[in-house]
């Protein structure tokens, strides 16, 4: 198994990095010593993007997913694309206007499980729409859930990362809001997102990218609230302002 340093960890901004192959698999996934390509996971979506040869030259990647475990990073380059050499380094791009969507978007999915704070059954991060299943029987007003995320992004709280150990987790079972899946376990470290001072707002264990500021969320708001069974709720979030 080839482990990848995974530079989004430390700096979901960092929109280029240099990497040097250390594998293709027998599909034609490259594989690096670093990257700053996210790979799908937790419900958000892997990059996309492109490498830069030294000689110019590009090599575009198409997709980002795991390998034989989260610390294998599989970059799967577009249709007939070139093939780099083992050792050869590149120059690694991915497309931050996506990017960045989903880092907002994702951020928002962390407010809405505050703003309704019921455990989670499903998610899912796309760059205009996501959705959070919830186990809830009663139903909400999407105007009321809006105007809550809406007071969260308006109050600009900072947004960070920090680790604990697996042990300190167990202590506070809390912090998965998750009711089916559960963080990965065995490498003695679990990765929080917290949101607000001292995480005073939220802080829930997370491998993705989000933004640094609430406030970067922008204007978001509940499109739609669909029954999903007697006990679960969907609900999917949209950039913009709530039509009137």
């Amino acid at each position: 198994m080839q482990e990848t340093q995974q530079l989004f960890l430390d700096d979901a901004y960092l929109s280029t990095a240099e990497g040097q192959v250390t594998a293709i698999n027998d599909r034609g996934g490259i594989l690096l010593d670093q990257t700053c390509f996210y790979a799908t996971s937790g419900g958000q979506p892997g990059d996309v993007g492109f490498f830069e040869r030294e000689d110019g030259s590009k090599i575009e990647v198409a997709a980002t997913v795991n390998g034989q475990s989260k610390a294998e990073i599989v970059h799967v380059p577009a249709n007939e694309q070139a093939v780099p050499e083992i050792g050869e380094r590149l120059a690694l791009h991915i497309d931050w206007a996506r990017r960045y969507r989903l880092m907002r978007m994702h951020t928002a999915c962390h407010l809405l499980t505050v703003a309704c704070p019921y455990p989670i059954t499903g998610a899912s991060v796309g760059e205009n729409e996501s959705r959070i299943d919830f186990d809830m029987s009663e139903a909400v007003d999407k105007a009321t859930i809006s105007e809550k995320l809406m007071e969260l992004v308006h109050g600009n709280h900072p947004v960070f990362t920090q680790w604990i150990d697996e042990a300190e987790l167990e202590a506070n079972p809390g912090l998965v809001k998750s009711k089916n899946v559960r963080p990965p376990r065995g490498s003695g470290r679990i990765r929080l997102v917290c949101i607000g001072d001292a995480g005073s707002v939220d802080s829930q264990p997370c491998g993705g990218t989000h933004v640094t500021e609430t406030g970067e969320v922008g204007a978001i708001h509940i499109g739609k609230i669909e029954k999903k069974g007697r006990e679960n709720r969907r609900f999917r979030i949209r950039f913009g302002e709530l039509p009137g």
